[in-house]
């Protein structure tokens, strides 16, 4: 419904507007007011009737609130892998360029942009940036993305120790073989890099709790062929207490084909934890006559009052672990060895 008021009449058009040209109704034949603006007055025929033209144009043939109307008017910003050679015009600054390289510095993207007189400038990735007047947002190039991809595929099929993993494969029956450790934190550790290693291997590690009985841990075990023993011990190093332990062990009559006892040099397995893990460059050293751990957790400024403590503290570093690379290079050679040794074709 059409209203149209005018001074002399009101009009009423009932009907769909869309299918109206131009209306023209009479209206009552009495002179308009001269009030009335001239531009505004009904035309007049000869036959003393007036006519007002009356236009079909809808104004609310339309929803005004349909379509993107919240858009900018250059349009919304799409994604554009910043690929070389593309020509982009970074807004803040005006700079336009084409990129040169993209690169990760300071934990974010930056993309380099060469204007035509050959200079360099970078900026943060993402959006920004306008091609040909539209805006954009600028992802790392497609090729930087596939490597990433295929980098993480070739993670994926790696084990944290670095060997080939095999998908799926059921954890074997236990062998005979063994490998021990002395304690409950290096048995944690073996299994974090090693486990999987060797669940497929079939190999049970087991700890010592201390290696002062070691010759006797070695005979109870009783090895021979089809049952290896492989030992790994703290702190072997020439002249220690370790050291004297593991030549009485070595020196037992007929199991040197079947034993293989290995060491690290650290005082304990905590610092074959590479310190950079930790924020340090190296271990810090701890004075003769005050517990190690104990003076780790003091020099970390974790608490350290109680066992409890301490076994929380060595969660902390476990976790900073995530494979073999985080390790020092001593521990490696000598879980490795001992890994070869007890699964060695007729172990």
């Amino acid at each position: 419904m059409l209203a149209l008021t005018v001074p002399e009449c009101q009009v009423y058009v009932v009907g769909t507007l869309s299918a109206i040209s131009r209306v023209r109704m009479p209206l009552s034949p009495h002179p308009a007011p001269a009030r009335v603006p001239a531009w505004r007055a009904p035309r007049t025929r000869p036959s003393g009737l007036r006519y007002l033209s009356v236009s079909a144009s809808d104004r609310y043939s339309s929803d005004v609130l349909s379509g993107d109307w919240r858009a900018p008017k250059r349009g919304r910003a799409v994604e554009v892998a910043a690929e070389p050679d593309l020509v982009v015009e970074q807004v803040e600054t005006g700079w336009v360029g084409a990129v040169v390289r993209v690169e990760k510095a300071g934990g974010m993207h930056v993309v380099h942009l060469e204007d035509g007189r050959g200079r360099t400038r970078a900026f943060p990735l993402g959006p920004g940036y306008l091609i040909d007047g539209k805006p954009v947002i600028l992802t790392p190039p497609r090729a930087a993305a596939n490597a990433a991809v295929a980098a993480a595929r070739r993670a994926e099929s790696r084990t944290a120790s670095g060997s080939v993993a095999v998908r799926d494969a059921r954890a074997r029956v236990a062998s005979g073989s063994r490998i021990y450790v002395e304690g409950r934190h290096d048995a944690e550790l073996v299994e974090k890099v090693w486990g999987d290693d060797l669940r497929v291997e079939g190999v049970v590690v087991e700890m010592m709790d201390g290696v002062d009985d070691l010759a006797a841990i070695i005979g109870e075990f009783q090895p021979g062929p089809g049952r290896r023993l492989g030992v790994l011990v703290d702190h072997l190093v020439p002249g220690t207490k370790e050291a004297r332990i593991v030549e009485q062990a070595r020196a037992l009559p007929g199991l040197a084909a079947h034993v293989l006892v290995l060491g690290h040099p650290y005082v304990d397995v905590w610092q074959s934890v590479r310190p950079e893990r930790l924020g340090w460059q190296q271990w810090p050293v701890i004075p003769r006559g005050q517990s190690w751990k104990h003076g780790i957790c003091a020099e970390l400024g974790w608490p350290h009052d109680t066992q409890a403590d301490i076994a929380r503290a060595w969660k902390r570093i476990l976790g900073t672990v995530r494979s073999y690379a985080d390790l020092e290079p001593t521990l490696l050679a000598s879980v490795e060895e001992l890994i070869d040794f007890v699964t060695a074709p007729g172990a």
